[in-house]
């Protein structure tokens, strides 16, 4: 078997990983985005911890520094619509959240129509790669909905 087929088998294998779908929402003074986040994990019982591995040329970086508050919004395994709004990320002067369901009372943009949310602030950041793991604690968070969060499997290990 050669290099590449060796390479290629690796790769779909890891496509296999399955992940949860999940909208990352940010607040920055009087701004406010959502991106489509699917690398997150818990990582840490106590404290309550994930982790989020964010592709390093997303303009929300920028925001993203020690202690910023942001959102997970957990996804209903429904909510395709919520990929499609969200898939192709914001720019930071854009509005992320025309004609959809949110609570901005909190630390940042809650979905009302996510199964769930978790309120988080940025512990630390770990260059992984092409990707930064941001390391989060959790602050609060409840479950809005009845249902069962989405998961994703992809074809290949080398793109979303």
């Amino acid at each position: 078997m050669s290099e590449t087929d060796r390479r290629n088998e690796m790769m779909a294998a890891l496509g296999r990983v399955p992940s949860g779908l999940f909208i990352l929402t940010v607040k920055h003074g009087d701004q406010e985005t959502g991106m489509l986040a699917s690398w997150v994990q818990q990582c840490s019982f106590e404290p309550p911890q994930v982790s989020v591995a964010l592709r390093r040329d997303r303009e929300v970086n920028n925001w993203l520094i020690p202690d910023a508050p942001f959102i997970l919004n957990i996804l209903d395994d429904g909510q395709t619509d919520m990929i499609v709004h969200f898939g192709r990320g914001f720019a930071l002067d854009s509005p992320a959240f025309t004609e959809l369901d949110v609570d901005r009372d909190g630390s940042g943009p809650v979905l009302r129509e996510a199964l769930a949310y978790l309120d988080c602030r940025l512990v630390t950041r770990h260059n992984a790669g092409d990707h930064d793991l941001l390391i989060a604690r959790l602050v609060g968070g409840r479950v809005l909905n009845d249902g069962h969060p989405m998961v994703h499997i992809r074809k290949n290990g080398s793109h979303y």
